[in-house]
């Protein structure tokens, strides 16, 4: 019974000093990897059993060469276990890692729908608080005059434009969002979705005294949706209108690369807060100038239009980026280059 305890204690003594050890190295190690922490503790585990191992073995006076089989076939099956336990521990940190981002990403999500709740909300009920008001004065006759009556009915009819796109805007987000977005795609000539957008934007752009400048060639085609393309160009042309300064401009261009085409939009708004452009694509973000209402143009959709942009143009497997330039910000979108 004796020779048990002191095997015990032999045992015991070196893997404490080992794990002693261990802890250590994981204090030093604290701000690493679940990788590396992992790791540790398997080195720690195999190093304290091989260390139990070789202490009771030298107080057995085991031979030389007895101990030297004992630690080979310690260490084989260290190898074993070291191997199999990295192979594991990754996967292990792996799965930690994608359900930390999941988690994250659902939160983001969840804020983004209730800042989605509260911009649609805030957008919807100054329109229909106007809209019962003047309703009610067609109704009342408190209105009667004709020129009155017609600026009243024209005003309706504009705020119910409004809340239509508003709609509209909402249901394409939400097709997005859902993955029910099919696109066909087919070669579509940019030149000719930029035109029409800049012949929708011109009225709005003349209000506003702003140029619409672009080259009239050197287009590339691109493999795209063309209803979806036209969304995009029609949103970004219409975001850089609205904050760009009465008299400023507005230039539309193009380009390739080696297998992706570039378009870009650039306005002389004066540029975005550094803080604000990791930001001027997510859900209802108009920034800190736009939530007053005249900082908007009335047929706003919300802060809808570029998250929009996004959603389009990553369906079709490309990217969009802003930056800012000299004298206002630049939007880049890049889709994938059709084949001659």
């Amino acid at each position: 019974m004796r020779d048990l305890l002191l095997i015990f204690g032999v045992a015991l003594t070196a893997a404490l000093a080992v794990g002693l050890a261990g802890a250590v190295a994981l204090r030093l190690l604290r701000g690493r990897s679940i990788t590396v922490h992992i790791s540790v503790l398997l080195v720690m585990t195999v190093a304290a059993v091989a260390a139990g191992v070789a202490g009771v073995a030298q107080a057995m006076f085991l031979s030389p060469h007895d101990l030297q089989v004992v630690l080979i076939t310690v260490s084989a099956a260290a190898v074993v276990t070291l191997a199999v336990g990295w192979s594991f521990g990754r996967r292990l940190a792996a799965a930690a890692v994608w359900a930390d981002q999941a988690r994250a990403r659902e939160r983001q999500i969840e804020k983004g729908r209730r800042d989605l709740v509260a911009w649609v909300s805030h957008d919807l009920r100054t329109p229909l608080a106007g809209l019962r008001a003047m309703a009610e004065a067609l109704e009342d006759g408190v209105v009667h005059h004709p020129v009155t009556v017609a600026e009243y009915h024209r005003r309706i009819r504009v705020e119910t434009d409004r809340m239509t796109r508003l709609v509209d805007d909402l249901f394409e987000l939400s097709r997005i969002n859902a993955g029910a977005l099919r696109l066909t795609l087919s070669t579509v000539a940019l030149g000719d979705v930029v035109s029409d957008a800049l012949a929708g934007a011109a009225p709005l752009a003349a209000a506003r005294r702003i140029r619409l400048v672009a080259p009239e060639a050197g287009w590339p085609s691109v493999l795209a949706s063309e209803r979806e393309l036209a969304r995009v160009v029609g949103n970004l042309l219409l975001n850089a209108i609205r904050y760009t300064p009465v008299d400023g401009t507005v230039r539309v261009d193009a380009g390739r690369e080696v297998d992706t085409a570039w378009l870009a939009v650039a306005d002389t708004c004066g540029g975005i807060p550094e803080d604000d452009l990791p930001r001027v694509f997510d859900v209802a973000f108009r920034g800190e100038p736009a939530r007053t209402p005249a900082a908007v143009e009335p047929g706003g959709s919300g802060g809808l239009g570029l998250a929009i942009v996004r959603g389009l143009v990553e369906a079709h497997g490309g990217r969009v980026e802003v930056r800012n330039v000299s004298d206002g910000c630049r939007f880049v979108v890049r889709l994938p280059i059709a084949a001659i």
